[in-house]
C-alpha cells in the first residue's frame, strides 16, 4: 500500500492531490503507546504467536499430507489459539489504554475488524474438537483456514507498524 492515494475534490483540494491521512497516533497517544508495558508485551508476544503459528502449521500439513501425527497437529492448533486469545487481550488491554477504546480505536479498526475473523476461525475449531464434529479432515481444514486469515491479519498489522516507523521518522 502507497501514501499516494488520491482524493476525490471535496476539500476543493484539487483532482490528482495525493490525499492527507490522519496520523496513526496523536502526540498524547503516542505519549500513552510508548510509556505503557502493553507495547512490549504486544512486542513479545507477536513474534512468539507467529514462531507457535509455523511449528503448528508444520505439523498440520505433515498430519494431512502422511496421516501421522493427529495428536500433535492437534495439541499444536490449540496452543496456537490459545496464544491468539492471549495477544488479543493484552491488544485490547493495549487499545485501551492508549487510544481509551477496548477494541475498533480509529487506528487499528479494520485490523481488529479482521482479528475477529482470525478468533472466529480458531474457535470454530476449539468447538470442533472439544464437540466432536465433524472429522479430523474438516478440523485441519477450519484451522488451515484461521492460519490463511491470520497471515492476512499478521500482514494488516506489520503495515501499521511500518507506516508507525515511517510517521515517527517524518
Amino acid at each position: 500500500m502507497r501514501g499516494d492515494a488520491f482524493s476525490i475534490d471535496v476539500a476543493g483540494q484539487g483532482f490528482g492531490q495525493p490525499a492527507k491521512r490522519a496520523a496513526l497516533y496523536t502526540p498524547e497517544e503516542r505519549a500513552r503507546r510508548d510509556a505503557t508495558r502493553w507495547t512490549v508485551v504486544q512486542g513479545l508476544l507477536a513474534p512468539f504467536q507467529f514462531l507457535v503459528f509455523l511449528v503448528s502449521l508444520a505439523l498440520v500439513l505433515r498430519s494431512l499430507a502422511w496421516g501421522e501425527g493427529a495428536a500433535a497437529a492437534d495439541a499444536s492448533v490449540v496452543v496456537k489459539t490459545l496464544t491468539l486469545y492471549a495477544i488479543m487481550v493484552t491488544g485490547s488491554i493495549w487499545e485501551k489504554v492508549v487510544f481509551g477504546k477496548w477494541l475498533f480505536a480509529r487506528a487499528f479498526f479494520w485490523e481488529d475488524v479482521f482479528s475477529m475473523l482470525v478468533i472466529a476461525l480458531h474457535t470454530t475449531y476449539l468447538v470442533m474438537l472439544l464437540g466432536h464434529h465433524g472429522s479430523f479432515e474438516q478440523r485441519m481444514q477450519i484451522a488451515l483456514a484461521g492460519y490463511a486469515a491470520y497471515v492476512i491479519n499478521a500482514g494488516q498489522f506489520l503495515l501499521k507498524l511500518r507506516a508507525a516507523r515511517l510517521e515517527a521518522a517524518a
